[in-house]
């Protein structure tokens, strides 16, 4: 094999025309040459585009070069000044650096990757600053990231799979600068998990408070985009979801999230029965039928309502959405009696909104989340384990439907 001598014959032309002896004075040389390379890129396609050289006095000639606009671009090797050609009929449209594009660093794919990993104004500044010298004001992240504002339109808006056979719903809560205060503002996320058994992200919405009414909106959003069938969805006591479920999709199984069951049962529990409480509670979510998980209702309830009766009523209350589960095998209880599911997904949410205490507005606040998503769903790359048999068990529990 040959041996390529392309970089030692930069290497030899850098030597040749420049003093180097210090990485600093390498990057300086680097970068004159650049700005040169791709001045001569841009006249040589504007001389394309006119159809004749600078020099050409013979060709007839419809159009005329009309100087130069100069502009400042940013680069990864730092700023330059840079002359965009100009022809009198104004036809030219350069490729090379197009005419309103004053960044050609890749510094923009930059900010808007940092604004996706929760960081502020100041620490992309920082950040830039250190790589590329560059100054970032809060308004020009602004302007970077509204970039995104078509790609988050059409994400929110593409058509969705006919059948999901488990959908998790949660509200998250941010704090939004709106008419010169701060509110809070919900954030609906749905989550699904595909017929093929990988988790998707369907929407996120940000609205007010919750309510039966904004459900039943987003729910019938997800219908106008081609979700005609839910078999099973998961949520916390979200307010107004049980309504809102029976009008979109009344064939749906409604389950209600154990863990949250426990939680605000164990909130009236003093801790030295915490242990023994909680034991008994699991005598319920893991009995093998719901005739004798309620039994074990009764039974917890008899032995500990002299003491923490309040404990109680939200599993009496709310039976009718915690008893679904029973009816299917180990594999699928796992997955539906918990929304853990996306409550991870909220945990890193906040993990990487952490540091924004409050969101200028509604859209600065989904392009961050929307950004997240993106980073987030990277790693889900494989199906729930033992999802043949999980679906083979689905198929036959829902016939015709899946």
């Amino acid at each position: 094999m040959k041996e390529n001598n392309k970089g030692k014959d930069l290497l030899k032309i850098l030597q040749e025309n420049y003093e180097i002896e210090t990485a600093q004075d390498l990057s300086g040389a680097i970068k004159d040459l650049f700005k040169d390379a791709l001045q001569q890129m841009m006249n040589a396609e504007f001389e394309t585009s006119m159809g004749y050289s600078k020099y050409d006095k013979k060709t007839e000639k419809n159009n005329y070069r009309n100087g130069t606009t100069k502009k400042s671009l940013k680069s990864e090797f730092g700023e330059f000044d840079f002359e965009t050609p100009r022809d009198r009929n104004g036809e030219f449209e350069p490729k090379i650096v197009p005419k309103n594009k004053r960044d050609v660093s890749g510094i923009e794919d930059k900010i808007i990757s940092l604004y996706g990993r929760g960081l502020t104004t100041r620490e992309i500044n920082e950040q830039i600053q250190d790589l590329y010298g560059i100054e970032v004001s809060a308004t020009m992240v602004s302007n970077i990231t509204n970039q995104i504002i078509p790609e988050i339109k059409e994400w929110q808006e593409r058509p969705l799979d006919e059948v999901y056979p488990f959908v998790f719903i949660d509200a998250v809560h941010f704090s939004v600068r709106e008419d010169n205060r701060i509110v809070k503002k919900a954030a609906y996320i749905v989550l699904g998990v595909t017929v093929e058994g990988f988790k998707e992200i369907l929407g996120i919405w940000i609205g007010e408070n919750e309510s039966a009414k904004y459900w039943l909106g987003v729910l019938n959003e997800l219908k106008q985009r081609g979700v005609k069938d839910i078999l099973i969805m998961c949520s916390d006591n979200l307010t107004g979801i049980k309504d809102a479920i029976n009008a979109a999709y009344p064939d749906t199984i409604q389950q209600r999230c154990i863990v949250h069951m426990i939680r605000n049962s164990v909130k009236f529990v003093n801790y030295k029965d915490l242990k023994e409480f909680t034991s008994d509670l699991k005598l319920i979510y893991t009995s093998a039928t719901e005739k004798e998980a309620y039994d074990k209702l009764q039974e917890v309830k008899n032995k500990w309502s002299d003491k923490y009766a309040s404990a109680f009523k939200i599993w009496e209350t709310n039976w009718d959405a915690i008893c679904p589960f029973f009816q299917f095998s180990d594999k699928i209880r796992k997955i539906m009696y918990t929304t853990n599911t996306i409550e991870s997904l909220n945990r890193q949410f906040r993990k990487y909104t952490k540091t924004k205490s409050v969101f200028p507005t509604d859209m600065s606040l989904l392009k961050c989340l929307y950004l997240c998503t993106k980073n987030i769903s990277k790693k889900w790359d494989q199906a729930y384990r033992n999802w043949g048999p999980i679906l083979s068990e689905l198929s036959i529990m829902f016939d015709n439907r899946i």
